[in-house]
């Protein structure tokens, strides 16, 4: 029997992968999409909060997969697997990815986040480069992506906005609590330019995909109407309507082989249910399996012509992994000292904040000196029940029982309601922080899992520490209490990037311009791992617009 032959195999089925798949499959190609996890219909998705934040239903166990993660003890490099710590590395293994469970806050790069080298200089200690593509050459797939994905939001000038093809969005901004008001005039008191926050959440019906029903519970949760912008809706459910999508769901990819020096030949895949080996051949290759699985995956692909991993030439996959730098905080408003708008509209729920702050995204001031700021994004803190429940569970260190938690939690819960920002900035890339195999520890599929080597600039704490104070003058003015802030060095696990760099030089890079690997002329990386660097914003839109750039040059050659 012949085996089937595809035209595109696409390892992973996120936003990057997606939107390759998207491309190629509307254009006629046959294409694989192997994805661990299993599909999950919007209808099976719910709002439990113990299924979906505390437990793993839609990411493995961390008995069964994991990573070590290496952190500085007393001057060393100690390492520990995840199921001892709890800290998991996973962001939704399901098809869709960790798309499916994204708050949607989407924002472009600034061009100059393209030339961040050039502009600011080199930092010690910091590998920063410079992009080989430009703002210009991503444009039009940032327009190409708003459309597809479905982005709502309404553009107003700003001199770090980056400039639009399209003058403004073509869907509207999802519903705003009246909050929005309060947080409008507190920053123009403090001379702050407060921006509407594009969305990856439909405001208006867009197909067989439903407007936001403001559930209350976005981020972290699937969307039950086809909502949000995920892969899984956006994406792979047109692909599979043009016949030409082969989706593989609960199919682990092993290892890609490479029989030629220059050229993979198939994938070998375990299914996660029978536990069987089989092949799947393709004449093109895309990986996109979220930024350190993918770089894990060509390690674990070395063979006799590709000795240190494929596609590992230069010595560099797995380095200058990145996350995003910054901090957070919060602060109650109170129904006793509220002010502009009244109680009855603060509590109502499931409204967005939709308010993003942009005037310290570049520094450049005759004091606090020049540097590289951030992005800022306004919301409630999480609806999550149990978690709200856990902060107000104590006094004085001791545990609050009975009638005294109570009416702690319903004071809590029906007498203020609290607001948070979130910063982003650039996670530099260093030489300690990367991702490499675990010469001990191998996953349930007899795989070494992926040792994550995790260290922050000093110069990311600079920048979230500076941008920080300014927020919690916003949250003063607007009258909160109780304001806590903070900023740290460790990195979030649902953003990470870099691992497979970008660039002109095959011997200070991994892929070329393109996102070709320089040394295998069939294979593509197509998610985060690309970036050198990763601006001061999330990265998803960025990832979806430049996978549909490679899903066009991947079309140039088949």
């Amino acid at each position: 029997m012949n085996e089937t032959v595809f035209d595109v195999v696409i390892v992973g089925s996120g936003a990057s992968g997606g939107a390759v798949a998207y491309t190629l499959c509307n254009a006629g190609y046959k294409v694989a999409v192997l994805e661990k996890g299993r599909l999950i219909n919007r209808e099976e998705f719910s709002k439990d909060e113990i299924a979906y934040a505390r437990r793993d239903i839609v990411t493995p166990s961390l008995f069964d997969e994991y990573h070590t993660i290496e952190e500085k003890v007393d001057g060393q490099w100690i390492a520990t697997p995840t199921y001892e710590s709890g800290w998991s590395f996973w962001n939704g293994n399901i098809v869709g990815g960790s798309s499916n469970f994204m708050s949607g806050m989407l924002h472009r790069m600034h061009p100059d986040d393209f030339r961040l080298k050039s502009k600011y200089g080199a930092i010690d200690g910091a590998n920063v480069a410079d992009w080989p593509i430009s703002y210009e050459d991503l444009e039009p797939y940032y327009a190409k992506a708003e459309e597809i994905i479905g982005i709502s939001g309404h553009f107003e000038a700003h001199p770090f906005e980056p400039p639009r093809s399209r003058k403004n969005f073509t869907q509207p901004p999802t519903k705003e609590n009246m909050v929005v008001k309060l947080l409008d005039k507190s920053c123009q008191s403090l001379g702050v330019k407060s921006l509407v926050t594009p969305r990856a959440v439909l405001s208006r019906d867009k197909g067989d995909r439903n407007a936001c029903y403001y559930s209350n519970f976005c981020g972290s949760y699937g969307c039950s109407s086809g909502a949000k912008g995920s892969a899984r809706e956006a994406l792979l459910k047109p692909a599979l309507a043009t016949g030409n999508l082969t989706l593989m769901s609960n199919s682990y990819v092993k290892k890609l082989h490479a029989g030629k020096k220059d050229e993979v030949e198939y994938t070998i895949v375990i299914d996660a249910i029978t536990g069987k080996e089989k092949k799947v051949r393709g004449r093109f290759f895309v990986v996109a399996a979220q930024a350190h699985e993918s770089a894990r995956l060509l390690l674990n692909s070395a063979n006799r012509h590709h000795p240190d991993g494929l596609a590992n030439s230069s010595g560099t996959l797995g380095k200058n992994l990145i996350f995003s730098a910054g901090g957070s905080g919060q602060g109650e408003l109170h129904k006793d000292a509220l002010k502009e708008i009244k109680f009855e509209e603060l509590m109502q729920t499931g409204l967005f904040v939709n308010r993003s702050i942009l005037d310290w995204y570049f520094i450049d001031h005759w004091w606090d000196g020049k540097f590289k700021g951030g992005l800022v994004e306004f919301m409630f803190e999480h609806q999550n029940i149990i978690s709200r429940a856990r902060k107000n569970n104590e006094e004085e260190g001791k545990l609050v029982w009975g009638k005294a938690l109570g009416e702690k939690l319903v004071k809590r819960f029906t007498l203020q309601k609290s607001i948070r920002f979130e910063i982003f900035n650039d996670w530099l890339p260093n030489d300690n922080c990367f991702v490499s195999l675990d010469p001990t520890y191998k996953d349930k599929y007899g795989m070494p899992v992926g040792k994550l080597r995790v260290e922050g600039h000093p110069h990311d704490l600079k920048v979230g520490n500076y941008i920080s104070k300014k927020c919690v003058k916003i949250l003063e003015e607007m009258g909160a209490k109780n304001i806590d802030a903070s900023v740290s060095a460790a990195p979030p696990q649902n953003l990470v990037a870099g691992g497979c760099r970008f660039g002109t030089d095959p011997s200070i890079s991994v892929l070329n311009a393109e996102c070709r690997a320089h040394d295998v002329k069939n294979l593509y990386v197509a998610d985060a791992s690309f970036m050198p660097t990763g601006g001061s914003v999330p990265y998803t839109w960025t990832i979806y617009a430049n996978a549909f750039r490679v899903a066009d040059h991947i079309l140039k050659v088949l």
